[in-house]
């Protein structure tokens, strides 16, 4: 998908001009995603 692509997407999401709360979502929820891995990573190795 090209940058154009994306911002498009991102326009009904956000009020201002740019993918201002799209891109704030998307650090958000991959911040969130690592630190599942890194938490369900610990139980794992915890257990041997």
């Amino acid at each position: 998908m090209s940058t154009d692509t994306l911002v498009s997407l991102a326009a009904p999401i956000s009020d201002e001009s740019g993918p201002g709360l799209f891109l704030r979502i998307i650090v958000v929820a991959s911040f969130v995603g690592i630190g599942l891995l890194i938490w369900i990573m610990a139980r794992a190795f915890k257990n041997n």
